[in-house]
């Protein structure tokens, strides 16, 4: 059997000390299973978006002096994880045709599998290169196939993950706990929140009860793909000024026209000193500095969570990462895909239903991570207003997907069928084309979510905060 949403949240909510009185305020209604999978996701997904959105309640209550109820359908939670939206009538293409999982080490005695993410034409490219294939696109699946059969699944994982590359062997929950960056995950917190410096309490400015609980809070957003991009569209839901940073010189994905709703969205080259300049005038106005580089990388430029507070004192830092901050994966990058993969849960999945390795029905653990960093920054913002400090908070993939498997498996799960989203998308305004996606599965009884901005291609704002009002 697996774990109530309430309890889940109630636990989330207490791991990080805040008002016992504010668990009054939140509904949690219906039940799983909602999507073909053995596992409880719309339990994840649904105390996860309650944990945030109660957050933002409870800033609001701060504010105003009033509180007001949160409702989250389990149903409506796992659906937001779908991830689904359109562009001018036209679904996007999620994966590159030679993303996947791949059977491999028949040639070398050793069968297994191995899932490669190709969805950046550099990863593709790397991975090709190390498999003897041509770069570029003309390469199917079946001439990585092909070349896989010499190679032994980890030992293609140890050499793609040496040369950067995104690529995971299929292990079982059994070897995965067997692996010391296993242990390592296990040592962590799901919502990793400490103090990194002294700082006067920084109380949160008062409030016209009509307005957003978030209002003229400025999150800085540089994120990409999935976990972190949600993560900053929730804040933006609940009415916060987030600003997307993004590189000039790095791709991104269709999805950015989803998750850019209710953000800036503005260009900054860190590899500049004037990109580094303009960061820092911006970070000496926020309050929260979300990032999901890999551990280390901004620091290396000059923005880890130390440089921050001392750019900002009382900021609050929100930190990503794929496989947790200790142990011999830390620096290792990642996906959804492939944490999904070697921490055992396509070969759980795959057992459940007809025994061939398969992936969750959706990113749960980017869906799930990212509404656990808004939680997570909100969280800190109120214990930085009661305590006074700068924070730090940490999640990560592999931290979610250690949670989602203790939550525990559902009976039946597996016969579910698919869910139908007609009649539950909405048309929202967007500067890539006419977006239709799904909304935001929390209520608000005084301040419903939305977003007052329109999602913008990279670059299309500058990198100015609006003033607070």
């Amino acid at each position: 059997m697996h774990a109530t949403a309430a309890d889940t949240l109630r636990q989330i909510w207490r791991e990080a000390r805040l008002p016992e009185e504010a668990l009054g305020q939140i509904k949690l209604t219906g039940e799983e299973p909602v999507l073909p999978s053995s596992f409880a996701i719309g339990v994840a997904a649904q105390s996860s978006i309650g944990s945030a959105a109660l957050a933002a309640a409870e800033i609001w209550h701060a504010r105003t002096g009033r509180r007001q109820r949160i409702g989250v359908d389990l149903r409506a939670a796992a659906l937001e994880c779908l991830g689904w939206f359109s562009l001018d009538g036209r679904a996007p293409e999620v994966w590159d045709k030679l993303s996947g999982l791949y059977p491999c080490g028949e040639d070398a005695g050793e069968a297994g599998f191995v899932r490669i993410h190709a969805n950046f034409a550099h990863h593709r490219d790397g991975a090709l290169k190390l498999l003897g294939l041509k770069p570029g696109d003309s390469a199917e699946k079946n001439d990585v196939t092909r070349a896989l059969r010499r190679w032994r699944a980890r030992d293609f994982e140890q050499q793609a993950a040496d040369a950067g590359l995104v690529v995971s062997a299929l292990r079982s929950f059994a070897e995965w706990d067997a692996h010391p960056q296993s242990r390592a995950v296990a040592t962590e917190k799901l919502v990793g929140m400490e103090t990194i410096g002294a700082a006067s309490r920084r109380p949160l400015t008062p409030l016209d009860p009509a307005e957003p609980p978030l209002k003229g809070i400025r999150v800085l957003d540089l994120t990409r793909i999935l976990a972190g991009p949600v993560g900053g569209r929730t804040l933006a839901a609940y009415g916060a000024d987030v600003m997307l940073v993004n590189s000039p010189h790095l791709p991104n994905i269709e999805a950015i026209a989803d998750t850019s709703r209710g953000k800036l969205s503005v260009h900054l080259d860190l590899a500049t000193e004037l990109g580094r300049t303009t960061l820092r005038e911006l970070v000496r106005e926020a309050d929260i500095f979300v990032q999901g580089y890999r551990p280390g990388g901004i620091a290396a430029l000059g923005f880890g969570p130390e440089e921050l507070a001392a750019l900002k004192p009382g900021i609050v830092c929100v930190s990503l990462s794929a496989y947790g901050y200790h142990g011999p994966w830390a620096s290792r990058r990642g996906f959804d895909s492939l944490v999904q993969t070697s921490t055992g849960f396509n070969h759980a999945e795959g057992e459940a239903f007809d025994g061939s390795p398969r992936a969750l029905p959706v990113q749960a653990l980017d869906f799930c991570a990212g509404f656990l960093m808004a939680f997570g920054g909100q969280a800190a913002r109120l214990r930085q207003a009661r305590e006074g400090g700068s924070w730090h908070v940490r999640v990560s993939l592999a931290r979610t997907a250690h949670w989602l498997r203790g939550l525990g498996r559902v009976p039946n799960g597996a016969a579910t069928p698919k869910p139908e989203i007609a009649g539950l998308v909405k048309t929202y305004e967007s500067g890539f084309g006419r977006l239709v996606a799904l909304p935001h599965a929390a209520t608000f009884s005084a301040t419903p979510p939305h977003w007052s901005r329109r999602s913008m291609p990279p670059g299309s704002h500058r990198p100015e905060w609006p003033a607070r009002n």
